[in-house]
């Protein structure tokens, strides 16, 4: 059972962390404003399925494990790097095509995995749930374990709301913008470049840590 008196405490920490722009939402923005609100909710619906491997690694203490193993983290830091800018590139060469095939919504299913796959390779969601969660456990109150998985899974809740709004809104705006060819154009670009810098970002930790 969880400590009530850390509650109050735990929930405005995860507010603030939740609100508080990042790579995951950073990519639902762009994926929605590209392909519009149902691709929103889809991403927003793939970063909480990979919030769902997060709650149970750290559940397990693989979290933990991994926060003091520097070159798993560099892979991983390497790995997400490198997936981003692949779907950079294949933004932006979208940008290229006609009109038809720029605005085309690919399927869902391929929608959710990418999103899914980018929480997963986001090192610092790992070091997020390493370093914080513990700290609003008590040991006194039962299974760390499960309370690990609690505190987790109200994490993934927030998130899940948060992230269904921006996507939702951000689809809408981009559905308003997409009124021509030069605008699709334009919208593509902003997504591929928006990919390309969350690549450079990570890559840069990479670089950093040799």
């Amino acid at each position: 059972m969880l400590d009530l008196t850390l509650l109050p405490a735990y929930l405005v920490a995860v507010t603030l962390v939740t609100v508080a722009p990042g790579p995951d939402a950073a990519y639902i923005v762009a994926v929605a404003v590209e392909r519009g609100p149902r691709a929103g909710l889809l991403s927003a619906t793939g970063m909480a399925l990979g919030m769902v491997v997060h709650v149970t690694a750290a559940a397990l203490g693989l979290a933990v494990l991994l926060k003091s193993t520097p070159l798993a983290l560099t892979a991983l830091e390497l790995a997400g790097g490198l997936y981003l800018g692949l779907l950079a590139v294949k933004t932006l060469r979208t940008a290229r095509k006609p009109l038809v095939h720029a605005t085309a919504t690919p399927p869902g299913r391929d929608v959710l995995r990418r999103a899914v796959v980018t929480n997963l390779l986001n090192p610092k969601t790992v070091l997020f749930f390493a370093a914080f969660l513990p700290r609003f456990t008590n040991p006194d109150r039962g299974a760390l374990w499960l309370q690990l998985v609690t505190l987790g899974l109200i994490f993934l809740a927030m998130g899940l709301i948060w992230d269904s709004t921006i996507g939702l809104c951000a689809g809408r705006l981009g559905q308003g913008l997409l009124h021509g060819p030069t605008a699709a154009t334009a919208v593509n670009i902003a997504a591929g470049l928006t990919f390309a810098t969350l690549a450079g970002l990570l890559l840069k930790d990479v670089v950093t840590a040799l």
